[in-house]
């Protein structure tokens, strides 16, 4: 399209092979209708709620993000997912295979529990397929608040864009594609609400309850069904897959 807007690159690709562990970063990422490639593949069952496992039960899955999870081999798109072997904090790690990771873990948090694999495109995703966050949106948090650390592996987005100046830019760009290098397509959908995992201790950043407060006086906006919440980046579908690099482009229609 040639009346497309350069509005930045992309400076970090992000996958979550199980919901609320670390994540991976990428160098290069395939984009299907149903998002990264691998992306929150597996979850953590708690067998007593039947509900996936979130670092958001602070008491129930306590340090939840300190867990490590690698595939053993890349997944691709429309084949299986892969097995996955967790790294536990103490060093210790167990596979997917075979009920060993689900012995580990049940132990850990003391509650059964089972690693369950990805089925259907999306069923462990919390909204839409793919997440980005701007490096603006990140600048001007860091202006309103100096003392805290706005990481981005604080706010567990697939993409972070390069888009320069501090300001809330991806506020703007709802109902509006972006395009990804040359390949892929992206329909933004609406404002990616946040939660008290953004403010939890992970790998050297300290637990910051003011990373919270700053995003609620100062990006509380329409959000979910139209309820204001503290908001940081956004969510989008996929109107066009393509795989997706470091570097790339990034426009908007």
């Amino acid at each position: 399209m040639n009346t497309c807007a350069v509005v930045g690159s992309v400076l970090q690709l992000w996958r979550f092979p199980v919901k609320s562990m670390r994540g991976e970063r990428l160098e290069r990422a395939e984009i299907t209708p149903g998002g990264l490639v691998g992306d929150r593949a597996w979850a953590l069952i708690d067998q007593a709620t039947g509900k996936p496992a979130s670092a958001k039960k602070v008491k129930d899955f306590p340090g939840l993000m300190d867990f490590d999870a690698r595939f053993v081999e890349p997944p691709v798109g429309g084949g299986e997912i892969p097995v996955v072997v967790i790294t536990l904090p103490d060093g210790s790690s167990a596979s997917s295979e075979s009920g060993e990771a689900d012995r580990a873990l049940s132990a850990w948090f003391k509650r059964e529990l089972k690693l369950v694999r990805n089925t259907v495109d999306g069923a462990f995703l919390d909204a839409y397929p793919v997440s980005l966050l701007t490096t603006s949106t990140l600048y001007r948090f860091e202006e309103l608040a100096p003392g805290s650390r706005f990481d981005p592996r604080r706010f567990r987005m697939n993409l972070i864009l390069d888009t320069g100046t501090p300001g809330f830019l991806e506020n703007g760009w709802l109902g509006h594609q972006l395009g990804i290098g040359d390949a892929a397509w992206l329909d933004v959908k609406e404002p990616d609400s946040r939660c008290v995992m953004t403010t939890l201790a992970q790998d050297d950043l300290p637990d910051d309850p003011d990373v919270m407060r700053t995003m609620t006086e100062h990006n509380r906006i329409p959000a979910r069904g139209g309820r204001p919440a503290p908001c940081a980046g956004v969510y989008a579908s996929v109107t066009t897959p393509g795989v997706v690099a470091v570097g790339d482009r990034v426009t908007i229609d």
